[in-house]
Protein backbone atom coordinates (compact mmCIF):
# COMPACT_ATOMS: atom_id res chain seq x y z
CA UNK A 1 0.00 0.00 0.00
CA UNK A 2 1.32 3.19 -1.28
CA UNK A 3 1.27 6.00 1.75
CA UNK A 4 0.68 9.11 0.67
CA UNK A 5 0.57 12.76 1.98
CA UNK A 6 -1.30 15.53 0.64
CA UNK A 7 -0.07 19.33 1.23
CA UNK A 8 -2.70 21.39 0.36
CA UNK A 9 -5.50 19.32 1.09
CA UNK A 10 -8.28 21.40 1.42
CA UNK A 11 -8.25 23.45 -1.94
CA UNK A 12 -9.77 22.72 -5.09
CA UNK A 13 -7.35 20.22 -6.37
CA UNK A 14 -6.56 18.95 -3.14
CA UNK A 15 -9.99 17.90 -2.40
CA UNK A 16 -10.02 16.36 -6.00
CA UNK A 17 -6.62 14.10 -4.84
CA UNK A 18 -8.64 13.08 -1.68
CA UNK A 19 -12.07 11.93 -3.70
CA UNK A 20 -9.36 10.25 -6.05
CA UNK A 21 -7.18 8.45 -4.34
CA UNK A 22 -10.12 7.30 -1.82
CA UNK A 23 -11.14 5.11 -4.89
CA UNK A 24 -7.43 3.54 -5.33
CA UNK A 25 -6.78 0.37 -4.01
CA UNK A 26 -3.39 0.58 -3.87
CA UNK A 27 -2.91 4.20 -1.85
CA UNK A 28 -3.71 5.13 1.68
CA UNK A 29 -3.86 8.73 2.50
CA UNK A 30 -2.36 9.22 5.86
CA UNK A 31 -1.65 13.17 5.93
CA UNK A 32 -4.10 15.80 4.76
CA UNK A 33 -1.84 18.89 5.05
CA UNK A 34 -3.49 22.39 5.14
CA UNK A 35 -2.04 25.68 6.59
CA UNK A 36 -5.51 27.16 7.19
CA UNK A 37 -7.79 24.70 8.84
CA UNK A 38 -4.45 22.97 11.31
CA UNK A 39 -6.69 20.79 14.34
CA UNK A 40 -9.73 20.64 12.04
CA UNK A 41 -11.32 17.78 10.65
CA UNK A 42 -10.99 17.22 7.25
CA UNK A 43 -14.96 16.27 6.40
CA UNK A 44 -15.82 19.79 8.46
CA UNK A 45 -14.12 21.48 5.83
CA UNK A 46 -15.35 19.01 3.00
CA UNK A 47 -19.03 17.92 3.98
CA UNK A 48 -18.98 15.42 0.68
CA UNK A 49 -16.31 13.67 2.85
CA UNK A 50 -18.69 12.82 5.67
CA UNK A 51 -18.08 9.81 6.98
CA UNK A 52 -16.08 8.87 4.15
CA UNK A 53 -12.35 10.64 6.21
CA UNK A 54 -11.90 11.23 9.83
CA UNK A 55 -8.88 12.57 9.87
CA UNK A 56 -7.93 16.07 10.96
CA UNK A 57 -6.10 18.53 9.18
CA UNK A 58 -2.35 18.82 10.25
CA UNK A 59 0.73 21.32 9.09
CA UNK A 60 2.36 21.46 6.16
CA UNK A 61 5.73 19.99 8.08
CA UNK A 62 7.29 18.32 4.89
CA UNK A 63 10.12 17.13 6.91
CA UNK A 64 8.07 15.49 8.85
CA UNK A 65 6.07 14.01 6.10
CA UNK A 66 8.55 12.65 4.37
CA UNK A 67 9.18 10.30 6.75
CA UNK A 68 5.96 8.97 7.08
CA UNK A 69 5.00 8.57 3.62
CA UNK A 70 5.96 6.91 0.35
CA UNK A 71 4.63 10.16 -2.03
CA UNK A 72 4.01 13.74 -1.08
CA UNK A 73 1.36 15.79 -3.46
CA UNK A 74 2.01 19.37 -2.99
CA UNK A 75 -1.63 21.06 -4.20
CA UNK A 76 0.04 24.46 -3.45
CA UNK A 77 0.92 28.20 -4.43
CA UNK A 78 3.74 28.63 -6.77
CA UNK A 79 6.84 28.82 -4.81
CA UNK A 80 5.92 26.71 -1.62
CA UNK A 81 7.24 23.12 -2.94
CA UNK A 82 10.50 25.19 -4.39
CA UNK A 83 10.96 26.48 -0.89
CA UNK A 84 10.80 23.23 1.41
CA UNK A 85 12.53 20.92 -0.70
CA UNK A 86 15.57 19.32 0.18
CA UNK A 87 18.35 16.49 0.02
CA UNK A 88 16.67 14.81 3.11
CA UNK A 89 13.30 14.78 2.03
CA UNK A 90 14.10 13.63 -1.34
CA UNK A 91 15.93 10.51 0.00
CA UNK A 92 13.21 9.73 2.22
CA UNK A 93 9.63 10.05 -0.46
CA UNK A 94 8.83 11.29 -3.81
CA UNK A 95 7.28 14.64 -4.66
CA UNK A 96 4.45 15.26 -7.05
CA UNK A 97 4.25 19.17 -7.46
CA UNK A 98 1.06 20.61 -8.95
CA UNK A 99 2.60 23.83 -8.49
CA UNK A 100 4.77 25.43 -11.65
CA UNK A 101 7.88 25.47 -9.51
CA UNK A 102 9.69 22.83 -11.54
CA UNK A 103 7.56 22.56 -14.74
CA UNK A 104 10.10 24.94 -16.42
CA UNK A 105 13.82 24.28 -17.61
CA UNK A 106 14.77 27.59 -17.48
CA UNK A 107 15.20 29.59 -14.01
CA UNK A 108 15.25 33.27 -15.64
CA UNK A 109 11.52 32.45 -17.45
CA UNK A 110 10.24 31.00 -14.20
CA UNK A 111 11.25 34.14 -12.22
CA UNK A 112 10.28 36.81 -14.91
CA UNK A 113 6.60 34.90 -15.85
CA UNK A 114 6.16 34.51 -12.14
CA UNK A 115 7.95 37.22 -10.28
CA UNK A 116 9.14 34.89 -7.20
CA UNK A 117 12.68 33.68 -7.01
CA UNK A 118 13.26 30.10 -7.60
CA UNK A 119 14.11 28.55 -3.99
CA UNK A 120 15.83 24.88 -5.42
CA UNK A 121 17.46 25.31 -8.92
CA UNK A 122 19.33 22.85 -8.09
CA UNK A 123 16.62 20.38 -8.93
CA UNK A 124 14.98 21.55 -11.64
CA UNK A 125 17.22 19.49 -14.38
CA UNK A 126 16.07 16.46 -12.32
CA UNK A 127 12.38 17.13 -12.38
CA UNK A 128 10.50 15.20 -15.35
CA UNK A 129 7.19 17.12 -16.39
CA UNK A 130 4.59 14.93 -15.81
CA UNK A 131 2.32 14.86 -19.02
CA UNK A 132 2.22 11.19 -19.08
CA UNK A 133 1.16 10.74 -22.66
CA UNK A 134 3.78 12.28 -24.24
CA UNK A 135 6.65 11.69 -21.47
CA UNK A 136 5.60 8.58 -19.87
CA UNK A 137 9.08 6.53 -20.69
CA UNK A 138 10.66 9.15 -18.54
CA UNK A 139 8.66 8.93 -15.13
CA UNK A 140 10.13 5.88 -13.23
CA UNK A 141 10.41 4.42 -10.06
CA UNK A 142 13.79 6.32 -9.96
CA UNK A 143 12.20 9.33 -10.41
CA UNK A 144 12.37 11.78 -7.54
CA UNK A 145 10.16 14.73 -8.68
CA UNK A 146 7.26 15.22 -11.01
CA UNK A 147 6.10 18.38 -12.12
CA UNK A 148 2.87 17.93 -12.81
CA UNK A 149 1.62 20.28 -15.74
CA UNK A 150 -1.61 22.58 -15.18
CA UNK A 151 -5.10 22.14 -16.70
CA UNK A 152 -4.82 24.94 -19.48
CA UNK A 153 -1.11 23.57 -20.59
CA UNK A 154 -2.54 20.26 -20.26
CA UNK A 155 -5.30 20.63 -22.73
CA UNK A 156 -3.54 22.93 -25.08
CA UNK A 157 -0.36 20.44 -25.73
CA UNK A 158 -1.94 17.44 -26.00
CA UNK A 159 -4.26 18.95 -28.75
CA UNK A 160 -1.56 20.83 -30.46
CA UNK A 161 1.34 18.34 -30.24
CA UNK A 162 0.62 15.71 -32.77
CA UNK A 163 0.57 18.16 -35.21
CA UNK A 164 3.09 20.00 -33.88
CA UNK A 165 5.75 16.71 -33.76
CA UNK A 166 4.53 15.66 -37.12
CA UNK A 167 4.91 19.36 -39.12
CA UNK A 168 1.68 19.65 -40.34
CA UNK A 169 1.35 22.98 -38.89
CA UNK A 170 3.73 25.83 -39.09
CA UNK A 171 4.19 26.47 -35.25
CA UNK A 172 4.84 30.39 -36.12
CA UNK A 173 1.26 30.94 -36.74
CA UNK A 174 -0.43 28.90 -33.13
CA UNK A 175 -3.16 30.93 -31.45
CA UNK A 176 -4.81 29.37 -28.70
CA UNK A 177 -8.31 30.61 -27.11
CA UNK A 178 -8.59 28.86 -23.94
CA UNK A 179 -11.62 29.06 -21.61
CA UNK A 180 -11.38 27.73 -18.11
CA UNK A 181 -14.62 27.50 -15.56
CA UNK A 182 -13.90 29.43 -11.98
CA UNK A 183 -12.41 26.12 -9.87
CA UNK A 184 -8.87 27.20 -11.68
CA UNK A 185 -8.68 30.31 -10.28
CA UNK A 186 -8.61 28.05 -6.73
CA UNK A 187 -10.89 28.25 -3.74
CA UNK A 188 -9.46 31.40 -1.77
CA UNK A 189 -11.41 34.23 -1.32
CA UNK A 190 -11.05 36.93 -4.35
CA UNK A 191 -13.23 39.90 -5.27
CA UNK A 192 -12.97 38.91 -8.96
CA UNK A 193 -14.30 34.83 -8.44
CA UNK A 194 -17.17 36.13 -6.14
CA UNK A 195 -20.79 35.25 -7.82
CA UNK A 196 -21.79 38.61 -8.57
CA UNK A 197 -18.64 38.88 -10.74
CA UNK A 198 -18.84 36.15 -12.59
CA UNK A 199 -22.26 34.94 -13.24
CA UNK A 200 -24.09 35.92 -16.79
CA UNK A 201 -20.40 37.23 -17.65
CA UNK A 202 -17.09 36.15 -20.02
CA UNK A 203 -14.00 37.80 -19.82
CA UNK A 204 -10.22 37.49 -21.12
CA UNK A 205 -7.41 37.55 -18.82
CA UNK A 206 -3.89 37.30 -18.40
CA UNK A 207 -4.16 39.04 -22.43
CA UNK A 208 -0.36 38.48 -23.43
CA UNK A 209 0.90 37.77 -20.11
CA UNK A 210 -0.42 34.81 -18.70
CA UNK A 211 2.10 32.68 -17.20
CA UNK A 212 1.08 29.40 -18.28
CA UNK A 213 2.41 30.59 -22.25
CA UNK A 214 6.28 30.27 -21.74
CA UNK A 215 5.60 25.98 -20.46
CA UNK A 216 3.48 25.84 -23.52
CA UNK A 217 6.28 27.25 -25.98
CA UNK A 218 8.55 25.19 -24.47
CA UNK A 219 6.69 21.53 -24.17
CA UNK A 220 5.86 22.55 -28.04
CA UNK A 221 9.16 23.70 -28.92
CA UNK A 222 10.41 20.29 -28.13
CA UNK A 223 7.88 18.72 -30.00
CA UNK A 224 9.50 20.50 -33.33
CA UNK A 225 13.50 21.00 -32.09
CA UNK A 226 13.11 24.67 -31.81
CA UNK A 227 13.91 26.71 -28.54
CA UNK A 228 12.71 29.86 -29.76
CA UNK A 229 8.63 28.91 -30.24
CA UNK A 230 6.55 31.91 -30.17
CA UNK A 231 2.91 31.57 -29.61
CA UNK A 232 -0.32 33.44 -28.41
CA UNK A 233 -2.70 32.19 -25.45
CA UNK A 234 -5.19 33.92 -24.13
CA UNK A 235 -7.57 32.32 -21.61
CA UNK A 236 -11.23 33.34 -20.49
CA UNK A 237 -12.88 32.57 -17.41
CA UNK A 238 -16.73 31.40 -17.91
CA UNK A 239 -19.03 30.87 -15.31
CA UNK A 240 -19.29 27.20 -14.42
CA UNK A 241 -17.52 25.80 -11.70
CA UNK A 242 -15.04 22.87 -14.05
CA UNK A 243 -13.81 22.46 -17.65
CA UNK A 244 -11.67 24.01 -19.94
CA UNK A 245 -11.84 24.22 -23.71
CA UNK A 246 -8.98 25.12 -25.57
CA UNK A 247 -9.83 26.26 -29.46
CA UNK A 248 -6.27 26.96 -31.35
CA UNK A 249 -5.65 27.87 -34.55
CA UNK A 250 -2.66 27.76 -37.38
CA UNK A 251 -1.68 27.61 -40.76
CA UNK A 252 -1.44 24.24 -42.05
CA UNK A 253 2.17 23.45 -43.79
CA UNK A 254 0.80 21.29 -46.62
CA UNK A 255 -2.39 20.43 -48.06
CA UNK A 256 -4.01 17.64 -45.82
CA UNK A 257 -7.64 15.41 -46.10
CA UNK A 258 -9.37 15.06 -43.13
CA UNK A 259 -7.77 11.40 -43.15
CA UNK A 260 -4.88 12.15 -43.03
CA UNK A 261 -5.00 14.48 -39.89
CA UNK A 262 -6.85 11.94 -38.15
CA UNK A 263 -4.29 9.61 -38.74
CA UNK A 264 -1.68 11.50 -37.10
CA UNK A 265 -3.89 12.09 -33.89
CA UNK A 266 -4.26 8.04 -34.00
CA UNK A 267 -0.57 7.48 -34.53
CA UNK A 268 0.02 9.39 -30.96
CA UNK A 269 -3.16 9.12 -29.22
CA UNK A 270 -4.98 5.62 -30.63
CA UNK A 271 -3.42 3.64 -27.39
CA UNK A 272 -4.21 6.55 -24.77
CA UNK A 273 -6.71 5.61 -22.52
CA UNK A 274 -7.34 9.09 -21.59
CA UNK A 275 -7.28 10.78 -24.95
CA UNK A 276 -9.89 10.57 -26.75
CA UNK A 277 -10.05 11.68 -30.71
CA UNK A 278 -13.54 11.97 -31.41
CA UNK A 279 -15.82 11.13 -35.18
CA UNK A 280 -15.71 13.38 -38.02
CA UNK A 281 -18.04 17.00 -37.30
CA UNK A 282 -17.75 15.87 -33.51
CA UNK A 283 -16.48 19.07 -31.38
CA UNK A 284 -15.56 18.55 -27.97
CA UNK A 285 -17.65 19.90 -24.75
CA UNK A 286 -16.49 20.42 -21.26
CA UNK A 287 -20.01 18.59 -19.96
CA UNK A 288 -18.98 15.12 -21.31
CA UNK A 289 -15.81 15.25 -19.84
CA UNK A 290 -16.68 16.85 -16.20
CA UNK A 291 -15.59 14.50 -13.36
CA UNK A 292 -13.40 12.49 -15.86
CA UNK A 293 -9.54 11.97 -16.23
CA UNK A 294 -10.53 11.91 -20.35
CA UNK A 295 -9.24 14.53 -22.42
CA UNK A 296 -11.68 14.93 -25.68
CA UNK A 297 -9.86 15.93 -29.03
CA UNK A 298 -11.65 17.55 -31.94
CA UNK A 299 -10.44 19.29 -35.42
CA UNK A 300 -11.56 20.81 -38.41
CA UNK A 301 -9.97 22.06 -41.63
CA UNK A 302 -10.78 24.76 -43.04
CA UNK A 303 -9.42 25.60 -46.48
CA UNK A 304 -10.57 28.55 -47.19
CA UNK A 305 -8.00 30.23 -44.61
CA UNK A 306 -5.75 27.31 -45.04
CA UNK A 307 -5.26 26.57 -41.34
CA UNK A 308 -6.43 23.74 -39.00
CA UNK A 309 -8.78 24.22 -36.24
CA UNK A 310 -7.53 22.04 -33.09
CA UNK A 311 -10.42 21.96 -30.29
CA UNK A 312 -9.46 20.03 -26.41
CA UNK A 313 -11.52 19.36 -23.77
CA UNK A 314 -10.99 18.72 -20.10
CA UNK A 315 -11.89 18.88 -16.37
CA UNK A 316 -9.68 21.23 -14.98
CA UNK A 317 -9.48 19.57 -11.89
CA UNK A 318 -8.75 16.07 -12.50
CA UNK A 319 -6.86 15.71 -16.17
CA UNK A 320 -5.61 19.04 -15.26
CA UNK A 321 -4.61 18.35 -12.04
CA UNK A 322 -5.09 15.66 -9.38
CA UNK A 323 -6.19 12.64 -12.05
CA UNK A 324 -3.42 13.49 -13.69
CA UNK A 325 -0.92 13.28 -10.96
CA UNK A 326 -2.45 10.46 -9.65
CA UNK A 327 -1.90 9.18 -12.73
CA UNK A 328 2.07 10.24 -12.11
CA UNK A 329 1.92 8.64 -8.75
CA UNK A 330 1.23 5.62 -11.01
CA UNK A 331 3.85 5.83 -13.29
CA UNK A 332 6.44 6.15 -10.19
CA UNK A 333 5.22 2.81 -8.59
CA UNK A 334 4.80 0.77 -11.36
CA UNK A 335 1.13 0.16 -11.20
CA UNK A 336 -1.28 0.13 -13.73
CA UNK A 337 -1.34 4.00 -14.74
CA UNK A 338 -5.44 4.05 -15.17
CA UNK A 339 -6.09 2.65 -11.74
CA UNK A 340 -8.56 4.96 -9.49
CA UNK A 341 -8.96 7.01 -12.46
CA UNK A 342 -11.18 4.93 -14.75
CA UNK A 343 -14.40 6.56 -13.32
CA UNK A 344 -17.31 7.53 -16.38
CA UNK A 345 -17.51 11.51 -17.10
CA UNK A 346 -20.49 13.04 -14.92
CA UNK A 347 -23.50 14.18 -16.44
CA UNK A 348 -25.54 16.45 -16.07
Amino acid sequence: MIKVGIIGATGYAGNELVRLLLGHKDAEIVWYGSRSYIDQKYADVYRNMFQLVDAVCMDDNMDELAKQVDVIFTATPQGLCASLVNEEILSNTKIVDLSADFRLKDVSIYEQWYKLEHKAPQYIDEAVYGLCEINRNQITEKTRIVANPGCYTTTSILTLYPMVKEGLIDPDTIIIDAKSGTSGAGRGAKVANLFCEVNESMKAYGVGTHRHTPEIEEQLGYACGRNDLKLIFTPHLVPMNRGILVTAYANLAKDVTYEEVKAVYDKYYKEETFVRVLERDVCPETRWVEGSNFVDIGFKIEPRTHRLIMMGALDNLVKGAAGQAVQNMNLLFGLPETEGLMAAPMFP
